[in-house]
């Protein structure tokens, strides 16, 4: 998810109660819940290398174990040095106990989207997609902000319930999140059998990938072992696919899933890391290019972030 997203699952589980626990616990929670994002600086690394690190060795089980124990030395060591009497005392084992509450939540909502997260990375480099939720979601925003606001409101006033919208936004969340889950579940399921009805191959993979704002759609995207195509599901209406079916291009005789060993030597590593994250991965050849896409980011508005051009060699392979 976005990192307003993160910033405000913190807050919220702060305004829920957590912030008396301890001094420092609020930046904690919110810095904790953005901390495996680390790993953006990859996208100095130039290229589409940043794509095979980003949601991994720093979303994984050792990073979730020794990220809050570097983001709590820090805030202890903060602490030292900016004392301030006007704030709780800090709890050593509330503090670290928030650190780790942060810090898993960003995973939690990370899995949620089609974009992937690495859970088990460095110990396995499965992807894992939740299909659920748009990587930005604004009814999200919407429900977490507000509760965060409300709750600051009635705890700036002195109320004794000012922990109760936070939880409120925090179960309408959590009850949003797991509808979309089921919508996703139909979605595919509708997809399939309409696939399956149009005498598609029983071995196609569905994905019912989340749209921006409109969370009752989704965009189908199937593809077999040859071809790939798409369509669209609205909640209550069903599955209607498009008649365009296309060719992927990535069956070369050795795997589905990857391009012909000739074109990724030819540019190495950075088609290498596009191909190791690249969930649908569709191949293009025209008379000057090879182009390697995604379908779950055709998107004109991004889909050139996700967009691999490789040169083809003179004798046109």
């Amino acid at each position: 998810m976005d990192n307003l997203t993160h910033s405000l699952a913190g807050a919220v589980l702060g305004q829920m109660g957590l912030k008396r626990k301890t001094g420092l616990a609020m930046p904690t929670l919110i810095i904790a819940a953005n901390i495996p994002d680390i790993d953006a600086v990859a996208v100095l690394l130039g290229g589409h290398s940043h794509l095979a690190i980003r949601r991994g060795i720093t979303h994984g089980p050792v990073a979730m174990l020794l990220l809050p124990l570097m983001l709590w030395a820090a805030m202890l060591a903060y602490d030292k040095w900016r004392p301030n009497e006007r704030r709780l005392p800090v709890h050593k084992g509330w503090l670290l106990a928030l650190a780790y509450i942060g810090t898993l939540s960003h995973p939690a909502l990370d899995w949620l989207n089609s974009y992937g997260i690495r859970l088990l990375e460095p110990f396995n480099s499965q992807w894992f997609y939740g299909d659920s939720i748009f990587i930005i979601d604004i009814w999200i925003w919407i429900a977490l902000g507000v509760s965060v606001w409300l709750s600051l409101r009635r705890e700036r006033g002195g109320e004794s319930n000012w922990t109760r919208p936070a939880w409120t936004g925090f179960c309408v969340v959590c009850a949003y999140i797991f509808a979309n889950g089921v919508i996703t579940r139909d979605a595919e399921a509708q997809g399939l059998w309409s696939l399956e009805e149009r005498g598609g191959s029983l071995r196609a993979d569905v994905v019912a990938n989340p749209v921006p704002v409109q969370f009752w759609k989704r965009e189908i995207l199937w593809r077999d072992d040859f071809d790939y195509g798409r369509g669209r599901y609205v909640l209550g209406q069903g599955v209607v696919l498009s008649k365009d079916v296309r060719a992927h291009n990535m069956n070369d005789g050795l795997t589905t899933r990857t391009i012909p060993v000739r074109v990724v030597t030819e540019k190495g590593s950075d088609a290498d890391a596009f191909l190791f994250w690249s969930r649908m991965p569709v191949l293009e050849m025209n008379d000057n290019a090879l182009v390697v896409r995604d379908q779950r980011f055709e998107d004109p508005r991004v889909g050139d972030r996700f967009t691999l051009r490789m040169p083809r060699s003179d004798n046109g392979q």
